[in-house]
């Protein structure tokens, strides 16, 4: 039996339809004129207990409003969802014994106390027992040293310590179902290895259910089996992520830093590109920020070394980054069809 079943989930929200300037506001105080927005739309899946599984879309896609829906935060418009059989948002107190949450950079410790006090509160409110507790943190100490943490105040931890924190206190009364809502946003390389490791280790050891949200397709990669792809309230895709992976793990966006680089030399930068390598490379370049060209090519149709070497012969280029392939470039691959076809676009 799954242990998250979701049936034809919808959620919608009334939304003031506000009007501009002073005048319009106070008007907005009496107004009842508000619009419909469909932030989840007919979203069906099952979960398996012990699966890792990647859900992502772009931002506004409904992600966090889905997992608020499995946590019992919301209610649903429309449909169905049950968690280890039972409805969340009715059985709030149960529901919450069974499932660790991480918000983004939303802290569940308390600000002001040593981080092994948040432990121990934690400990009382889920009534942990003293062996699986002091077991519990030895384990989290053995993975990424966090007993070195446990004597400083929340407050004084950087975002990687307390990400790291926040995810040992999710697991520490073995929740059935983890939701990881953008655990890594902002974090330098070297803590999303150790946050993937710990994630990884805790669902290895215990076989709990994670749901993973993310735009960072690396932890999708080094985490998930499965990825559920969402945007604009609907499921586009639900698959194993060696698929979306193969399709896209080639995909690399190369930023370029040119003086005075504008939307306009974008064009003109992407036209000498499809001259030396072809049309058929589908090379896209934009221009995010000024002074900034991105280039964003598939690296089996068009060697990134070429690439570099072109553009900076071309241009004069002051500094140079390479990225993952956007989320939203994901996406609108998927809405291309790139996945169905089993092949790049």
């Amino acid at each position: 039996m799954a242990l998250i079943e979701v049936e034809r989930l919808s959620k919608q929200f009334r939304v003031l339809n506000r009007r501009e300037g002073l005048g319009g506001a106070f008007r907005d105080l009496f107004s009842r004129d508000y619009r419909t927005v469909d932030a989840v739309h007919d979203v069906s899946f099952a979960i398996e207990p012990g699966e890792v599984v990647g859900y992502i879309g772009p931002n506004g896609a409904g992600k966090s409003t889905t997992i608020k829906m499995m946590t019992g935060m919301l209610r649903p418009t429309g449909g169905s969802v049950l968690v280890d059989g039972e409805v969340p948002f009715s059985n709030r107190i149960r529901q919450a014994r069974i499932m660790g949450v991480v918000f983004g950079q939303r802290t569940q410790l308390w600000w002001d106390l040593p981080v092994i006090e948040s432990f121990r509160v934690l400990k009382d409110i889920y009534h942990v027992s003293d062996a699986d507790f002091d077991a519990h943190i030895a384990r989290f100490d053995d993975l990424v040293g966090l007993g070195a943490l446990h004597g400083q105040q929340a407050r004084t931890l950087s975002l990687g310590q307390r990400m790291l924190c926040d995810i040992a206190a999710a697991f520490l009364h073995d929740p059935k179902v983890v939701f990881l809502d953008e655990p890594t946003i902002g974090l330098d390389v070297s803590v999303k290895a150790k946050i993937r490791s710990l994630v990884a280790e805790l669902n290895a050891v215990r076989d709990t259910t994670i749901i993973l949200t993310t735009h960072d397709l690396g932890d999708i990669e080094a985490l998930c089996e499965r990825t559920i792809i969402i945007d604009r309230g609907s499921v586009l895709f639900d698959g194993p992520t060696q698929q979306v992976t193969t399709m896209f793990g080639a995909f690399r966006t190369v930023r370029f830093q040119i003086d005075e680089f504008t939307p306009q030399d974008a064009a003109g930068l992407r036209e000498e590109l499809a001259a030396r390598f072809g049309a058929g490379a589908e090379l896209e370049v934009q221009c995010a920020e000024p002074g900034w060209a991105d280039v964003t090519l598939d690296q089996q149709r068009t060697p990134l070394s070429g690439v570099l070497a072109f553009v900076m012969e071309r241009r004069q280029v002051n500094d140079v980054r390479i990225v993952e392939i956007e989320m939203e470039h994901v996406v609108q691959r998927v809405y291309e069809g790139a996945l169905a076809a089993g092949r790049p676009t």
